[in-house]
């Protein structure tokens, strides 16, 4: 009896494959599936390239917006349009499958409101990043210090930005943890440099050479703006005082033009006789302390 009920059961399975029509459904929905798939790449890259001739064509026109925030809304379309253009192929390929979308629609709606607690951080991400673009934060190529993390920002989505370190790591940064932004591409840059001078050195001497080298600092280097100014002397301490120069640089070069004023005084000022000042050791022998304490005595007396 078992035997003969595995052989009906055979018998069935093999009916439904050998079913000319099966094959026809199964053949027809693979197709219409990779039609789905290739129609749906060719709408994003066509998006794509519509996107890219619109702000080539805005450059020539009378109103025109910073290279950064540019590149900033070309990325945030093309991701979006991507987004949608997916999600309405992934709705029409469960339609092959016969799936129902409305009630399952429905269901999804049901379960939002359970998980709606859940996706609170996903509303504030994309909430977040949506004031981030509207406000212009910080743009693409733009060097911030967010969230803990100092980059250039690679990309800026609705839900989460790209951030490269300095050393070449890629943060992706949820935009709901950026609480706080230091865009360091937004305005010029301020390079301080502190000069430490020997006591033995006269100032007005020291201020003169600094001075020369300031009139040559935005002829070798185009990222300095103007000549530098010297401040004069900021702090006296233990075996030097601090003279205080700055200078104006285009964004994100303050640090290269410190480093660059810095190496310029410092060659100068050692071409002039003048060394930077390094801790000093004095030892005395008995006989010269004991002679310095009489010293001492005598002039009290």
């Amino acid at each position: 009896m078992n035997l003969n009920f595995i052989s009906h059961q055979i018998d069935k399975v093999w009916d439904y494959l050998s079913d000319p029509e099966l094959w026809l459904a199964i053949l027809g929905g693979a197709i219409r599936i990779v039609l789905i798939l290739l129609i749906s790449w060719l709408v994003v890259g066509i998006v794509r390239k519509i996107v890219d001739k619109l702000f080539v064509q805005r450059q020539h026109g009378p109103i025109r917006i910073p290279k950064r925030r540019e590149d900033t809304l070309k990325k945030l379309i093309k991701s979006v349009v991507a987004y949608v253009v997916y999600f309405m192929a992934l709705v029409m390929i469960l339609e092959v499958f016969n799936f129902e979308i409305g009630p399952l629609l429905a269901g999804a709606g049901v379960a939002g409101l359970a998980i709606g607690f859940g996706a609170q951080n996903l509303v504030r991400d994309i909430i977040t990043g949506f004031f981030i673009i509207f406000e212009d934060q910080f743009s693409v190529g733009d060097y911030v210090l967010a969230a803990g993390i100092e980059g250039t920002v690679e990309e800026i989505g609705l839900r989460t930005s790209k951030i490269v370190s300095w050393t070449g790591e890629l943060n992706i940064v949820p935009n709901g943890n950026i609480d706080q932004v230091i865009n360091y591409s937004a305005r010029n840059g301020l390079s301080v440099v502190d000069v430490n001078v020997p006591y033995e050195s006269d100032v007005a001497q020291v201020e003169q050479i600094i001075q020369e080298v300031a009139e040559t600092l935005p002829d070798k280097y185009e990222f300095i703006l103007g000549v530098p100014e010297i401040i004069g002397v900021q702090n006296l301490d233990v075996s030097h005082f601090v003279v205080r120069v700055i200078a104006e640089t285009e964004p994100v070069f303050q640090w290269a033009g410190e480093r660059n004023i810095r190496k310029e005084i410092q060659d100068k000022l050692y071409k002039s006789g003048i060394k930077i000042p390094s801790p000093r050791i004095v030892t005395y022998s008995e006989q010269e302390m004991d002679q310095l304490t009489q010293e001492r005595q005598q002039n009290r007396g």
